[in-house]
């Protein structure tokens, strides 16, 4: 297969035809109002020019949106909030108003080496019998801390009253507590 070249054909400016094809300016295609919410809601311009129809039968102000195009985001399954601080970026309101209360507490001296999003591996990368690999398991706190007065870690998670019964979050927590000795302040 040879490769595409340029079309050598030229043709003049005002031409209407050539041969039995129809030669099309180089403005861009007018779309009826359908047309345009069309192009708007899926981002497929037209097949057609609709003609270049004047008489629109379509009012845009009176066109209700397609439901689709309106619908919001799904919301997250805890109907959490995401949201971000100083390039921060936190699951829930709650927990990044967790985050400004522990600034202030380490800010005052009550608290000290506060981290964001500690990672605790909680069973290692194993090799099953038919050679494949099984992934390491882990538990991501929310923050970890250390108390100045006892000198004791704090892992803290914050949990609404509904993630505090996920299954996989009660798993991991037990596992923190056998595997690294650490209760998780649940907040």
């Amino acid at each position: 297969m040879s490769k595409r070249t340029a079309w050598p054909m030229v043709v003049p400016a005002g031409t209407k035809n050539v041969g039995t094809a129809t030669v099309h300016d180089e403005s861009p295609l007018r779309m009826t109002t359908a047309q345009r919410l069309i192009y708007e809601m899926n981002g497929n311009p037209p097949q057609s020019s609709a003609l270049d129809d004047p008489t629109d039968p379509f009012d845009p102000s009176l066109i209700r949106r397609h439901p689709v195009a309106l619908a919001a985001k799904k919301p997250a399954k805890y109907r959490n909030t995401k949201c971000e601080h100083d390039g921060i970026k936190f699951d829930s309101q709650k927990e990044r108003s967790r985050w400004f209360h522990l600034i202030q507490q380490q800010a005052a001296g009550i608290i000290r080496d506060l981290q964001l999003q500690v990672a605790f591996v909680l069973t290692e990368r194993r090799q099953r019998d038919d050679g494949t690999w099984e992934r390491a398991s882990k538990y991501v706190a929310d923050f970890v801390y250390i108390v100045v007065a006892t000198g004791k870690q704090v892992v803290e998670d914050v949990k609404s009253v509904a993630t505090r019964k996920n299954r996989t979050y009660i798993q991991k927590r037990k596992l923190m507590l056998e595997k690294h000795g650490i209760t998780v302040k649940e907040i």
